[in-house]
């Protein structure tokens, strides 16, 4: 596989950690990786699942925070490893367009919709983006720790980038979680695209 069939492919390995997970002793780790940058943030996501996202397996994501303001489609897959991710910038000028975007999708049949919060930790590094986060909706919260390859020169390199840095850090990629976040967090959502049939 080319670098350029890759440009809109999210390739990542999550992994859900419990409250006994020793953060601090993971950010030591990380950071004795050099990162190139180290962020914090709180994001608001809002999923959208349509007539045609139901039947053709994708939803969409609006995301609003202080550093980025997307819309993206994300493919619903039976493993969340290799997924098709294009993101539109909606850029911050126009402030948060939630209502704009809640009718714009509109025109093309919600059937399910979900927000969630996240509090991250990133660590960029030129080939990997390495994540903590802890997400949370009403009802439900999680702890998650990702790797996702940045740099993409082929699906193999891409992996192999993910792989340097679980074992730098300690994770066995036989442990990562294949389910995606959407059902781990709304499992009605799982239950109206049948996840388990793919």
């Amino acid at each position: 596989m080319m670098a350029e069939d890759l440009r809109f492919k999210e390739i990542e390995h999550k992994y859900i950690v419990d409250e006994r997970f020793d953060l601090q002793t993971f950010r030591d780790t990380v950071a004795a990786l050099r990162p190139a940058r180290t962020a914090s943030i709180r994001v608001r996501d809002r999923y959208y699942l349509t007539e045609a996202g139901r039947a053709r397996r994708f939803v969409i994501r609006h995301r609003y925070d202080a550093e980025l303001h997307h819309l993206t489609v994300k493919t619903l897959d039976a493993d969340t490893e290799v997924r098709v991710e294009v993101n539109l910038d909606l850029g911050h000028h126009a402030g948060d367009q939630q209502p704009q975007v809640e009718a714009f999708l509109g025109q093309f049949g919600v059937e399910w919709s979900g927000t969630l919060h996240k509090d991250l930790e990133v660590w960029d590094f030129p080939d990997c983006e390495v994540v903590y986060y802890h997400a949370s909706t009403d009802r439900r919260s999680i702890r998650c720790v990702e790797f996702e390859a940045t740099h993409k020169d082929s699906l193999t390199a891409a992996l192999e980038t993910v792989a340097k840095y679980e074992r730098a850090t300690g994770f066995d990629p036989v442990r990562r979680s294949r389910r995606p976040l959407l059902e781990l967090m709304f499992p009605e959502f799982g239950a109206l695209v049948d996840l388990a049939s793919l």
